[in-house]
Parts: C-alpha cells; structure tokens; sequence
C-alpha cells in the first residue's frame, strides 16, 4: 500500500486596487501635509481661540483659506502623476473603465487630506475642553468644510490631468488662495461671497440649518461634476451634480446674510447682582464670572453705599445704555483673556474704574483739578499698573511737572484719608460728574 503526499493547496487572497494607493505613495503624505500645516497655523494661534468655542469653531472654518488650495494643490499633482512617470499609455490598457481607474487615484488624496484636516478639528476641540467657561462645542460647519476640503482635492486633479504642466499644482495653489482672500476679504458686499467655502465666520453669529447643507451640495455637486465631465462614458451625467450644485449655490446667494443669525447665546448675559454696580457677562463666559467678581473687588467694594453710580457693567456689544457701564473686553481672546484665564486682574480693574469715570469724549487735554480726581478715584479703587512709572518721570522732569506730582499725591492722600461715610458722600458727588469734563461740576480734593 503506497501513500500519496499532497501539497496544501495555495490561496490567493484578492489585494483591492485602492489598497496600494491609500497605504502607500502620495497621498498619505498630502494628509500629512495638511495636519501640519493647519496644525501649525492654529498652534501659533492657540491664544485667541483655545478656550471658546465660538472662537475655535470660526479659527477652524477661516483657515480653509490656507487648506482648500492646498488640497486642490495635492490632488493636481496626484493628478499629474501618470505623466511624470510616462505611464499614460499603459494606464490606458487597464481593464477598467475611465472612471473606475480616476477614481482609485482621486479618492485616496481625498480621504487623507479630508482626514488630515478632520484630525486637526478633533485635536483643537480637545485642546479647548479644559479651558472653556461656559457654552458648547459648535460643530454646525465641520461636516460642510471637510467636504469643501475632499471636493477640492478632487477637483484639482482633473486639472492636474488636463493640464501637462509640472508648475500646475503650485500654481493653482496659490491662484486658489487669492480667488479666495480676494472673495473673503473684499470690500465689496456681493451676493456670490457666500458661495466662498472660507468665508469668514465671526464668533457671535450661528448659521440657519440649511446652511452647511446646502454648502455641502454646492461644493460636492461641483467636485462631482468635473469629475463626471471628465472621466464618465456618459458624460451628460455631469448635469444631474451640476444641477444640485446650481441649486444649492442659488440658495446660498439668495439667503446670503438672512442665512446666519446672531448667537442667542452671546447675546444674553449672566450678572452677579450682590456688587454695586452688578456684574454681567455674557453666557458664553459665564464661568469666567468669578474671576471677574474677584478683579473687581477692589473696585465695587468702596462703591457700596455709593449713589450716582451705573446699575451694571454690561458685556454687550455697541454703547453701554444710560444707567450702565461697559465691562472691560473679554474678547477678542488673546488679550485680557487667554485660555479661561484673566491675564492681568490689575490692567482689568483699572479700565473697569476708566469707564465708571466716562470721559474719553472729552476733547482736548482734561482740567488738572479733573485729572486730580480722576488719579485719586483711580488709585483708591484701582490704581494703573503704571502709575509708578510716571511718577519716577515727573519726579525726575522739570519744576511744573514735580509740583503736579505732589498735587497729585495730596489729591490721593485726602481721599484715602476720608472717613467711611465723608468718602461715601464725596464720591456720590464725583460720579454725578461721569462723562462731564466742566471743571466746574467735578468735585475738587
């Protein structure tokens, strides 16, 4: 009896075309390319938006300005690759169809740099959770601008393969980024600036719902129609996204600013009512309320019992109504706020007792007797971070500015030297004169 030995037999396991090109080649490096890039960009601008949410959603849709280019730039050269490499002939012999063949080198470039920015929006939210005081993630444009991003690069390699030119790629790059900058920061207010997907976005304003979708259609329809037109045994089937894109843009022309709202948001405010004048802050900040009680504590403190004062200090954007005072700026983060923070309680104080006072509509130089007093108010209730400064410098100028010197003092002197009740008397008499700048009408010390 003989024995017969088979080999095992061999299975083949199918490798998918797109395999070779996601894993490997130019397109993880385009991906790479944009986390970088956008990474660094919002990394040296970590100041103004880490720790707002408004102000990281509208930091991650205004830097498409720099990523919609460089994405159509990634996909132009992906586009350009069968030439360099002289491979356009033997391309062509490949059993599948145009398309199917476009669309295994266009959607790999695609998906990594839609990746690449997607990855940089997950790691800015992240980035801003510590530090956040108050409101909520917006991520109402995040989905229409990762499809601007893949739209882009889709589109820019059809150019990449109608155009036999190395310096294409760079070239629309940088075109794609001043058509842009031109229809994002013109001064003219045209109806077709909102057909831009990087047009700027301020923090105080939240888009209707329609909105990304729509935006989304427009700048898909218009990726899937080059393609189409491009690549498609049928190319008439470039009319149906053509189609979606035309009515997507019309909408996008036609509700134009009606199409974005003011955040309720950051139009309501939240005051502490146990300070004379009341604190108010927006919501958005509405955890930062403390830090700003604890500022201006040597502010409201003395103020109690005190008349004539405002109701409130308001964070509302425009001018503050009769009876209330404009807090000092929280916002534009990067100043006086930086990541949850107050960053410099002293600086704070100071312009909080500069709008109580209310003169910066006085014109020309102010009364020495008002200024007087002004300095003397400021330096009880919160004196100026560089007051010292100026003192060493009148002190070592001329004769008249040592004798404003110590007028200056003795203005200070008496008024910290009043008792509880004579101080409260004369500073009711002083903040009647807010915003008056007759000598006359201001109380002398």
């Amino acid at each position: 009896m003989s024995l017969t030995v088979t080999e095992p037999r061999r299975v083949r396991v199918r490798v998918h075309p797109l395999r070779a090109e996601v894993l490997r080649g130019f397109a993880p490096w385009a991906g790479l390319a944009v986390f970088l890039t956008v990474g660094a960009l919002l990394g040296a601008t970590a100041d103004r938006w880490q720790g707002g949410w408004a102000e990281t959603r509208t930091e991650l849709h205004n830097v498409l300005l720099i990523v919609v280019p460089l994405a159509a730039a990634a996909g132009c050269w992906q586009g350009g690759r069968e030439r360099r490499r002289r491979t356009e002939e033997l391309w062509g012999t490949a059993a599948r169809g145009p398309l199917a063949r476009f669309l295994a080198s266009a959607l790999p470039v695609a998906a990594w740099v839609t990746a690449g920015y997607v990855a940089v929006a997950a790691g800015t939210m992240l980035a801003t959770w510590p530090y956040a005081r108050g409101d909520r993630p917006y991520l109402d444009l995040l989905p229409a601008d990762a499809v601007a991003v893949g739209a882009a690069a889709v589109a820019g390699q059809v150019v990449g393969r109608l155009v036999a030119w190395r310096p294409a790629a760079p070239l629309l790059g940088v075109g794609g980024y001043v058509a842009l900058g031109l229809s994002s920061w013109g001064e003219t207010e045209s109806a077709g600036r909102y057909l831009n997907p990087a047009l700027p976005v301020p923090e105080t304003v939240v888009p209707a719902a329609w909105q990304p979708v729509a935006a989304a259609v427009w700048m898909a329809g218009l990726g899937a129609a080059s393609v189409l037109a491009y690549a498609a045994r049928r190319r008439y089937t470039a009319l149906l996204p053509l189609a979606a894109a035309t009515a997507a843009g019309a909408l996008l022309v036609q509700g134009g600013a009606g199409w974005w709202h003011t955040d309720p948001v950051g139009a309501r405010q939240v005051c502490d009512t146990s300070t004379t004048p009341q604190i108010c802050v927006k919501a958005r900040y509405g955890e930062l309320l403390p830090q700003v009680r604890t500022a201006l504590a040597g502010v409201t403190g003395p103020l109690d019992g005190v008349r004539n004062l405002p109701v409130r200090f308001e964070d509302r954007p425009g001018e503050p109504r009769p009876d209330e005072a404009e807090l000092p700026m929280l916002t534009p983060m990067g100043w006086s706020f930086v990541r949850g923070r107050l960053t410099d309680p002293e600086q704070y104080a100071w312009e909080a007792v500069m709008a109580l006072q209310n003169r910066g509509d006085c014109e020309g130089p102010l009364d020495p007797r008002v200024s007087r007093a002004d300095e003397a108010v400021q330096n009880l209730l919160g004196p100026n971070p560089a007051r010292g400064h100026f003192d060493e410098l009148d002190a070592d100028g001329d004769e008249s500015a040592r004798a404003e010197l110590r007028e200056r003092r003795a203005a200070r002197a008496r008024l910290a030297s009043m008792d509880a009740d004579e101080r409260r008397t004369w500073l009711s008499a002083y903040f009647a004169t807010a915003g008056d700048c007759d000598p006359d009408e201001v109380p002398a010390l």
